[in-house]
C-alpha cells in the first residue's frame, strides 16, 4: 500500500512540475549530462549544504523548497523543510515537496539516488566544483540556470578581489610546508584535488601531502616528522569541540619546526571544505596563518 501511495504521489509531482507552453531549455551540467530547466524555477531542492548555502547567496531564498539535515548556513536555512542526509536522503519527502529542480553534487550524492530521482521524471542538475576556480564556476552556473547571472557576478567578483590581494601578498614569500589534519583518530590529511589543497597554495603555503596519490591520505606521526611542517593547521570538524587538547597533544614533538615556533591553529572546516563563496573568507584566514607576518603588518 505504501508503495502505492508514493508511486501515486509521483505521479502528481510529475504532473505538478511539466511546465505550460513548453517554457524550458536544455543545459548541460558539470558532469556532461543534459537536463531540461524550467524558465522559472519556483522550488528547488538542495541535496547539499554547500548547494544550500549557495543557493542563499544567490538570493533564492524563497525558491529553496527542501535541504539536507547537514545545511546550517545562513541561519534562514533551518527554516527549510528537511529531505534527510545527503548520502541517503528521502525519495519520499523529495517527491512531496514537488520540485522543478533538484541540485546534487558529484562528491556526496550517490549515482543512483539522482537517477533514481531522474526516472521518477524530475530535472536533476549535478556540480561538481574542484578548486577555487571550480567553485567559482559553479556559481555561475547556478546563477545561470536560476535566473541569477547578476547576483552571481558580483559575488564571484568579491571571491576573484579577495583571491587576487591575497596572492599579490605572497606571490614572493617563502612557501611555508603546510600540514592540515582533517582527522584525529585516525589522523587524516588532505592531498592533491582537494580543495583545501588548492586553497593552501593560494595562501601562499606548500601542502606537505600535494604528491599524494590518494584525496585524504592516512598519516601518522613519523611521516609528519619526516615531512617538517612549518605550520600545522586542524580543521575543526565539530565546531562544539576544544581543540586545546588537540593542540597539547601536538607539543610534544618538539622536533616538528611548526611546533618549535607554535606555529598550530585551528580553522573553520566550513570555510575551507564547503565549495562556497565563503571559501574566499577560508582562503584569508589560511594566508593569515601561513604568513602572519605581512598580514600583521599590511592586511588583505
Amino acid at each position: 500500500m505504501r508503495k502505492i501511495l508514493f508511486l501515486l504521489a509521483c505521479l502528481i509531482a510529475m504532473l505538478c512540475s511539466i511546465p505550460v507552453g513548453g517554457q524550458e531549455r536544455t543545459v548541460t551540467d558539470e558532469t556532461g549530462r543534459e537536463v531540461k530547466v524550467h524558465l522559472s524555477l519556483k522550488r528547488i531542492v538542495s541535496l547539499a549544504p554547500s548547494i544550500t548555502e549557495t543557493l542563499f547567496a544567490l538570493g533564492l531564498d524563497n525558491e529553496i523548497a527542501g535541504v539536507t539535515d547537514f545545511c546550517d548556513y545562513p541561519e534562514a536555512s533551518s527554516t527549510k523543510p528537511r529531505i534527510g542526509g545527503f548520502v541517503n536522503p528521502s525519495l519520499e519527502r523529495i517527491v512531496s515537496l514537488k520540485p522543478d529542480l533538484i541540485i546534487g553534487i558529484r562528491d556526496g550524492n550517490r549515482e543512483e539516488t539522482l537517477q533514481r530521482l531522474r526516472e521518477l521524471g524530475f530535472s536533476v542538475f549535478r556540480v561538481d566544483p574542484r578548486g577555487f576556480d571550480g567553485v567559482i564556476k559553479t556559481i555561475r552556473n547556478l546563477g545561470e540556470i536560476t535566473g541569477k547571472e547578476e547576483r552571481a557576478g558580483r559575488v564571484v567578483s568579491a571571491m576573484m578581489k579577495k583571491k587576487e590581494q591575497i596572492q599579490s601578498l605572497t606571490r614572493s614569500l617563502h612557501k611555508a610546508r603546510v600540514f592540515f589534519q582533517v582527522g584525529d583518530a585516525p589522523m587524516v590529511t588532505v592531498g592533491k584535488g582537494t580543495l583545501t589543497d588548492d586553497l593552501i597554495r593560494l595562501a601562499g603555503g606548500r601542502n606537505v601531502a600535494e604528491n599524494e596519490s590518494m584525496e585524504y591520505p592516512l598519516y601518522n606521526i613519523e611521516a609528519v616528522i619526516k615531512k617538517a611542517p612549518e605550520i600545522i593547521i586542524m580543521s575543526s570538524m565539530d565546531n562544539r569541540k576544544d581543540y586545546s587538547n588537540s593542540i597539547r597533544k601536538w607539543r610534544d614533538w618538539k622536533a616538528i619546526p611548526a611546533v618549535k615556533t607554535n606555529a598550530i591553529h585551528v580553522i573553520d572546516s566550513n570555510l575551507v571544505d564547503r565549495p562556497t563563496p565563503r571559501i574566499a573568507e577560508g582562503l584569508e584566514m589560511l594566508a593569515k596563518m601561513i604568513h602572519p607576518e605581512v598580514f600583521e603588518k599590511k592586511g588583505p
